[in-house]
């Protein structure tokens, strides 16, 4: 089993590094291979609609994103983790999943998410919302806990004090573990669930 964890803070001692190690310490504890891929800094620009990837299964646009998709293509889960700006996930971590999600044609089902928001206060469930989009639309299962997955903190640290969120975030990484397992033996028992081909519509009729 393996995870592959994306940080889109830019401080990577800040509170969303924080509560992602508490992540990491309980998949290591159940074997599970954890991979952190720190984005925050990065100079990581939107996609342009090109569609050149479905040619050529990578982005024009040679950078992180590129170096990510195998990255993804091997892993189980994904953990996708933000701080709120402006009651949304900041943009270097929306510019890289747009890309990333739109390069990615591989079968990305049963491949299991979760997302993560961290906050000063307001803002955490939109952010929430807005990260589980990408796996929605993905045929990904989303992991849950015992509360949504927020982490509350300000300066580098203060989430330590956290002692729900810290449990929530806990929680989930065990929750994930177990879905991430069962989902291997299902898949090797049952295969996956048969699809149909790709029905595209707009909403302009002729």
């Amino acid at each position: 089993m393996k995870v592959l964890i994306i940080n889109g803070s830019p401080r990577k001692r800040g509170n969303t590094a924080l509560g992602l190690s508490e992540m990491v310490n309980v998949f290591e504890k159940n074997g599970v291979e954890t991979e952190v891929v720190d984005i925050g800094m990065l100079d990581v620009r939107g996609c342009i609609g090109c569609a050149k990837c479905f040619e050529t299964g990578k982005c024009v646009f040679d950078d992180i994103v590129n170096e990510t998709l195998p990255k993804f293509q091997e892993c189980d889960g994904m953990v996708v983790a933000s701080p709120v700006y402006y009651a949304s996930p900041n943009g270097t971590i929306l510019s890289f999943l747009d890309r990333l999600f739109y390069c990615a044609n591989f079968d990305k089902r049963m491949k299991v998410g979760a997302a993560v928001a961290v906050a000063r206060r307001g803002g955490t469930t939109a952010t929430y919302d807005v990260l589980n989009k990408y796996f929605s639309i993905s045929g990904m299962p989303i992991a849950s806990s015992t509360y949504w997955n927020i982490l509350h903190g300000q300066k580098p640290g203060e989430a330590a004090d956290d002692a729900e969120g810290l449990q929530t975030l806990r929680t989930l990484a065990e929750n994930m573990t177990f879905l991430m397992k069962s989902i291997a033996l299902g898949k090797e028992r049952y295969g996956l669930p048969e699809s149909e081909p790709k029905a595209w519509t707009n909403f302009v009729k002729r």
